[in-house]
């Protein structure tokens, strides 16, 4: 019931300065649970003059946060942090029922976002910026770390809390204000976790719903200064080229489309449960979700048996339920994986496991967990993101094969080998193209370490000190404390020093 409410108290509002208000526009979007097809709530396309008004708002808290010193900036977001940690399934309910993957899967996303909270509110106090020799006696040089003022999150459905907090606790701590347009399937539960950040400035973190025009608004504004965009290639690039006109700063993570190659030496059901987490995980509709099989001839057989046996055991249904895989986020998202599904057939895949969708739900955008075989590699389904719950296995015959393959990608965000051959795992750490390279362990994160990838699949970086200096200016300064002449590189110039003084030496 608690969830129930706080999808109607929360439909329809913006949170601006610091409070929750209903939005003044006519215009509302329909938020429907992927599980049972019902209308949770709604959300406000919100209107020019609120975008306009929350960046303001946000210009004017961001000089009450950035001076506040860092070791107290610190303090709040570990503060955050813990009510985070206290809070978290009351977050995950929501999660579920917006998103629809499995419980225990929102509470490990609302859990990841306390430990990236933390780690940047502490690595925010050291990485300011460093001193450097000087190269004139006397003077001091060093950089500086500023924040660059108001950062744009646009955010994804799928992982939205998450991604929400590897942004923002990253902008925050270096100083930052940000302003969040969320997907509109997962708005309400975006807006709900705003309570989480009351502690903060008025205005410092706020959230405007709706469509493509509000983010297009927020990201073209000459009053925003960067941008943190997750989503398709398409849109990733019309954000890249609005960035463009003013030099702003962007992080663009794009699609994925990761390999994923199994080798002789790999441990099977080892191998073959790996291969389940990577390709069924939140039903698929994961960025870094392993979408392309390159399994060497020599175990194809037995890794397809493995495999499609994993994936007949996974319990689908209702993700509040005892369950491995939830529903399609949206309709739209499940129309297309069953396209594709389709398309491969067409093409000559084969359907070892799923294929279709679960018979006893008829409710939800549910479907099974596929094996396709009889792959080859260019098939759509190996050359497009299906961004759904499919593992396509494409036979090699050699570790140079599967790498040659592995790299035929316009994308390059993550890759997975499995293999315990310790010559196929370092040249795959060479030679595979990606951003993110799993080897017999799919899928895990690190705050320290950066994600991101290559290609179509974005540019910059999440996570790690790099994902702190995408929301920094460095500034350099040298002083001088004497105000001393600086008569060896001053006017006028020495006549010693001249062409014609050179000439008359050495020639």
């Amino acid at each position: 019931m608690s969830a129930q409410n706080d999808f109607s108290k929360l439909s329809g509002k913006i949170f601006i300065g610091g409070e929750m208000v209903a939005s003044k526009t006519t215009q509302h979007l329909d938020v429907i649970e992927p599980a049972t097809e019902d209308r949770l709530g709604s959300i406000a396309d919100a209107t020019d003059a609120e975008v306009d008004q929350a960046i303001d708002l946000a210009n004017a808290a961001r000089k009450v946060w950035n001076a506040i010193d860092t070791r107290s900036r610190a303090v709040t977001l570990h503060d955050i942090a813990a009510l985070i940690r206290r809070d978290k399934a009351k977050y995950a309910e929501l999660l579920t029922r917006e998103e629809g993957k499995p419980f225990k899967e929102s509470v490990d996303e609302v859990s990841w976002c306390a430990t990236a909270i933390d780690y940047y509110a502490e690595l925010a106090r050291t990485e300011t910026g460093r001193i450097a020799g000087t190269t004139v006696p006397g003077q001091f040089h060093f950089s500086i770390k500023e924040p660059l003022g108001t950062i744009v999150i646009v955010l994804p459905f799928n992982y939205p809390l998450v991604l929400l907090c590897w942004e923002a606790s990253a902008a925050l701590a270096a100083g930052n204000a940000v302003i969040v347009k969320p997907h509109e399937q997962t708005s309400i539960t975006t807006l709900k976790f705003m309570e989480i950040f009351s502690a903060l400035p008025p205005g410092l973190m706020q959230v405007v719903t709706g469509g493509a025009r509000v983010g297009q608004r927020l990201i073209a504004s000459p009053k925003t200064h960067g941008v943190a965009y997750t989503g398709s290639v398409p849109v990733g690039q019309a954000v890249a080229r609005t960035c463009a006109e003013s030099f702003k700063p962007c992080l663009i993570e794009a699609s994925g489309n990761d390999p994923f190659i199994v080798m002789p030496s790999a441990p099977m059901e080892i191998a073959a449960r790996g291969a389940a987490f990577a390709a069924y995980l939140n039903c698929g509709q994961v960025c870094t979700s392993a979408e392309r099989f390159y399994v060497h001839d020599a175990i194809h057989d037995e890794f397809v048996e493995r495999l499609s046996a994993e994936a007949k055991k996974l319990r689908v249904g209702n993700g509040l339920g005892q369950v491995d895989m939830g529903p399609m986020a949206t309709r739209k998202q499940r129309e297309r994986f069953e396209a594709m599904i389709a398309t491969a057939r067409k093409q000559g895949a084969k359907v070892k496991a799923g294929g279709g969708r679960p018979a006893s739900l008829n409710r939800g955008w549910f479907v099974e967990p596929t094996v396709l075989t009889d792959v080859t590699p260019d098939m759509e389904i190996l050359n497009e993101e299906p961004f759904g719950p499919v593992a396509p296995i494409c036979r090699v015959k050699s570790f140079d094969e599967a790498v040659e393959l592995a790299n035929r990608s316009r994308f390059g965000l993550g890759g997975n080998l499995y293999s315990r051959d310790s010559t196929e795992i370092f040249r795959a750490v060479r030679e595979i193209e990606s951003g993110i390279l799993w080897i017999n362990a799919p899928l895990l994160d690190n705050d320290a370490l950066a994600f991101g990838g290559r290609k179509l699949s974005g540019t910059g970086r999440q996570l790690g000190p790099e994902g702190l200096a995408q929301f920094q200016n460095t500034k350099f300064v040298m002083i001088d404390p004497d105000a001393s002449n600086q008569d060896f590189w001053w006017f006028p110039y020495p006549d010693a020093e001249s062409y014609q003084a050179a000439k008359a030496k050495e020639w």
